[in-house]
C-alpha cells in the first residue's frame, strides 16, 4: 500500500487489499469527478468508467448505490421497481453519512453503512474499466466480475 495515497484513497485501496486486490488506487494530478474527467485521466472510453450514484429510497430511507456506465444516463423508474419503492436523489450530507466519501469520489466498497447495489449489466461488455477511490482524483481499475464481487451488487437494466 502506498503512504502516498490521501487518507480516503487509502482506506479504499486497504478495503481492496482486503479483497485480495492489492495496489490498484492511483491518485492523480488531474480530476476525475466525472465520468468523462476520469476517461480523459486514464486515457480510456467514458463508457468504461464505472459511476457511482448514490439515491435515497423514499419511504425507507435506505441507501441506493447504482453503478452506471459512465455514458449511460439512468431510468429511476426501472430502480424505483427493482426496489419496490420509489427513489430520490441524495443529497451531499446523505451521500457522506452513508459511503464515507463525498460526491465525486464515492468507490463502489468500504461504505460506512450497508447500501442496496445496483450494478449496470453494459459494464459486463468490458474487460477492464475504472472506478472512484475514495477522493475526486483517485481511481483504480478493475474487471466487471471483480466489480460485482466488491460491491455486493446485483445485475440489473439501469439504462434509459
Amino acid at each position: 500500500m502506498s503512504d502516498k495515497l490521501s487518507a480516503s484513497a487509502r482506506r479504499v485501496e486497504e478495503a481492496l487489499a482486503a479483497l485480495d486486490l492489492v495496489g490498484r488506487v492511483q491518485e492523480r494530478g488531474e480530476p476525475t469527478r466525472s465520468a468523462a474527467e476520469a476517461a480523459a485521466a486514464v486515457g480510456c472510453t467514458v463508457a468504461r468508467i464505472a459511476k457511482s450514484l448514490v439515491f435515497r429510497a423514499a419511504e425507507t430511507g435506505r441507501g441506493v448505490m447504482v453503478i452506471a456506465s459512465g455514458v449511460n444516463r439512468v431510468d429511476e423508474a426501472k430502480i424505483a421497481a427493482l426496489l419496490g419503492e420509489p427513489i430520490v436523489r441524495a443529497e451531499a450530507e446523505f451521500v457522506r453519512a452513508a459511503t464515507g466519501y463525498a460526491i465525486g469520489g464515492v468507490p463502489p466498497l468500504g461504505h460506512a453503512t450497508p447500501l442496496v447495489v445496483l450494478v449496470d449489466e453494459d459494464l459486463l461488455r468490458f474487460e477492464r474499466i475504472w472506478a472512484a477511490a475514495g477522493t475526486p482524483n483517485a481511481v483504480f481499475e478493475l474487471t466487471p466480475d471483480e466489480l460485482l464481487r466488491i460491491s455486493g451488487g446485483r445485475l440489473a437494466d439501469i439504462r434509459r
